[in-house]
């Protein structure tokens, strides 16, 4: 027996892991993954029913996971992002989701046909909007930075809301049949939002306090900070199930809006656990469905669907954000996709089991509704997203692009020959004048630091295909490319090799660092001495008659290939694929001698710097 708790654990964690990396290799919807894997492991198959696997302990253990994937998602809200659609998100969270809770009542009632207490509770939970789904859907979608805010900020904040109504829903219906006391509930209820509210802004302004001044050391940070969050959840929810959802969502946004120099490593670790526990959790609240249920989805739980996704949710979105600066646009995407996750899923098998109990003969039903709202908002808006946001033209950016840190001729010259092949680049520097050369050829900038809060929340890294460090300090290059390698991946930041005669006391180590552009004994000075000596970038397409053997013997060997531009149109970097060479029909990148026609060309008074073929 033993033995088969082992082994199912080890599968809830592997096949949670496997579906996410399916979902990145193929551009699809995690989540879409995870639904089918929880479908075989339970339901059709039977491998895993939860409740008889791992007994009394799996749903405490689920609310302390959900509580933990909550925390995890208020570290990542920060004031500064919401400046201009604070309105917005206030009236979505303040009047959005009581409206929310009071039109999914009626569709579930009549259109549903759902008892007035089944169809309270339902709606409640259905208030929620899942970042666990929201956040990926985000990352894959590239959405303008004040629609992605608008939606990240709801699913957070709403999803112990939801949880909450759900509480106050049942707990009042307990008291109007005398199977609990109103007094008794009022007091749980102040204890509860005195510890949510006031009691979590106290520990997050303590837990900042010791970090400090020092109270804490480095390593156990952010265990630290993860067991204070688990207690607190743990605590509120003694006073008020489901409580601590919102205990620790306040404390997440305390400490994520915080100054401490080690919060980005603590996100680092949190967004780490939170991955295996979004891949788990989801996996095992799927299996814990009843065949039966599966069986009982009619036509009115069809057509409730129906009526939520189009009638309920845009209604409800769009009288809340009346006069409130968002955009139609903005307003009719945030209208359109709610999709809803784990704590919904979670919080409806503990009511359906608890309204059962009670005699509600429709309260198992719950789940089933509620799973049908999570499959079709899953397939629905995990796949059309980006569409939708296609068409409203809420996409940040067309294709990737490539940021440039360090305004040099070298990087400049590059940026510039991107650009020409429509690729977004953006160059980024601390010294306006040197900027000069980019402005003038049109090319975007940002001035200032990119490792500055200015940047971290101005700067949509996720626009970017790549960063290249340039600048004429090999630290920090390395730093920047340490720093920005969380998000866009360590394949895909580069810098300048060291400088020539640098030993190995000099080195940095080989963790910190992107890979090296050029070559590792290219650096910043020779590039750029190149440039003066009438070295070019230019952009070559290969045919079947000429590739890069031809192209090195015009040159005479002196020529760097840097990347190449498949015909659909994605980039590859050379120093990332050395068994890989481009194909005919590429067009590389590279820079090096003009070669004798083009010197010719230039002496006959046409410009140098044009593309060659």
């Amino acid at each position: 027996m033993k033995e088969m708790i082992e082994l199912k654990l080890a599968f809830l964690i592997f096949s949670g892991i496997a579906a996410q990396w399916f979902a990145w290799r193929f551009k699809i919807p995690a989540i879409s993954l995870l639904l089918l894997a929880g479908l075989v492991a339970g339901p059709f198959t039977g491998f895993i029913v939860p409740s008889e696997s791992f007994g009394e302990v799996y749903k405490p253990a689920v609310t302390l996971a959900v509580s933990i994937i909550l925390f995890e998602g208020g570290l990542t809200l920060n004031f500064r992002e919401i400046r201009e659609t604070s309105k917005a998100v206030r009236r979505i969270v303040l009047i959005g989701a009581p409206l929310t809770w009071l039109f999914g009542t009626l569709a579930a009632h009549y259109i549903g046909g759902l008892s007035w207490l089944t169809a309270i509770v339902l709606s409640a939970i259905l208030i929620v909007t899942g970042p666990t789904v929201i956040m990926p859907l985000l990352r894959h979608a590239k959405l303008e930075k004040r629609v992605a805010s608008l939606l990240r900020w709801e699913a957070i904040v709403n999803d112990p809301l939801g949880a909450l109504f759900a509480v106050i829903s049942f707990e009042t219906y307990l008291i109007l049949n005398n199977v609990h006391e109103a007094e008794t509930f009022a007091r749980d209820v102040v204890i509860a939002l005195l510890l949510a509210g006031p009691g979590a802004y106290a520990l997050g302004k303590s837990i900042i306090w010791l970090f400090a001044n020092g109270h804490i050391p480095e390593y156990l940070k952010a265990p630290f900070v993860l067991a204070i969050a688990v207690g607190a959840a743990a605590v509120t929810n003694m006073a008020l199930a489901e409580a601590g959802l919102l205990t620790v969502t306040v404390l997440g946004i305390v400490l994520g809006n915080s100054r401490l120099a080690s919060l980005d490593e603590m996100k680092r670790f949190k967004e780490t656990i939170t991955v295996v526990l979004v891949s788990s959790v989801f996996i095992l609240l799927t299996a814990s469905l009843d065949i039966g249920v599966l069986r009982d989805l009619g036509w009115n739980i069809v057509f409730f669907v129906l009526a939520t996704l189009f009638v309920v949710r845009p209604l409800a979105i769009w009288i809340a954000t009346i006069n409130t600066g968002a955009t139609p646009q903005e307003r009719t995407l945030t209208a359109f996709i709610a999709p809803r996750g784990i704590v919904a899923v979670a919080i409806a098998g503990l009511f359906g089991t608890e309204l059962s109990q009670q005699g509600v003969e429709d309260g198992q039903q719950i789940v089933a509704f509620t799973f049908a709202v999570v499959a079709t908002t899953i397939v629905l808006h995990g796949f059309g997203l980006s569409l939708l946001a296609r068409l409203l033209k809420l996409r940040s950016m067309r294709k990737p692009g490539v940021l440039f840190v360090g305004a040099t001729p070298f990087s400049i010259a590059m940026a510039e020959k991107l650009a020409d092949r429509d690729v977004p680049v953006l160059i980024a520097d601390q010294n306006w004048n040197t900027l000069r050369n980019a402005r003038d050829r049109s090319i975007e900038v940002y001035y200032g630091d990119v490792l500055s809060e200015h940047a971290h929340h101005n700067l949509h890294i996720t626009n970017y295909r790549a960063v290249i460090a340039v600048t004429d300090n090999h630290a920090y290059n390395s730093l920047v490319c340490s720093a920005f390698a969380a998000e866009a991946g360590r394949d895909n930041t580069f810098q300048l090799g060291r400088q020539q005669g640098k030993g190995e006391r000099q080195d940095l180590l080989f963790t910190i660092g992107g890979r090296p552009l050029v070559g590792p004994d290219i650096g910043f000075s020779e590039l750029n001495q190149r440039i003066f000596k009438g070295h070019r970038f230019s952009l070559v397409k290969l045919t079947e008659t000429y590739g890069m053997d031809q192209l090195k013997e015009e040159r005479d060997g002196e020529v760097i290939l840097l990347l190449w531009i498949a015909k659909d149109g994605k980039i590859t970097f050379a120093s990332n694929d050395d068994d890989k060479l481009p194909e005919e029909g590429d067009e590389i990148l590279v820079f090096g001698k003009p070669s004798e026609t083009r010197k010719r060309v230039s002496e006959n008074g046409a410009d140098p710097e044009e593309p060659e073929q």
